[in-house]
């Protein structure tokens, strides 16, 4: 596990931890919510858990955003430089 992961899964967190909380929703209220266990939720918004893209929808769908408005960490994420990394062409 890279430093970079940890970031990303921290950053992730932090996003959908200031997401619920502009709502108004409790950690526990939302994850009964939205049908996942609070303690998953918690360890979401710690940063302690790689998250599926199946859950990300779901939480997405939830805070009434885009799956890609929870990946919008602002300038400070490490994957937000801009440009796409080495890609191959098919």
């Amino acid at each position: 596990m890279g430093m970079n992961e940890m970031d990303v899964k921290a950053l992730f967190g932090n996003r959908v931890r200031e997401l619920r909380r502009q709502r108004g929703w409790s950690q526990e209220a939302f994850a009964h919510e939205i049908g996942l266990d609070r303690s998953y939720m918690g360890g979401v918004e710690r940063g302690e858990r790689n998250i599926s893209l199946e859950n990300i929808c779901v939480i997405a769908k939830g805070l009434g955003v885009s799956p890609s408005e929870l990946l919008a960490f602002g300038d400070s994420a490490p994957f937000n430089s801009g440009s796409v990394p080495n890609q191959t062409k098919v």
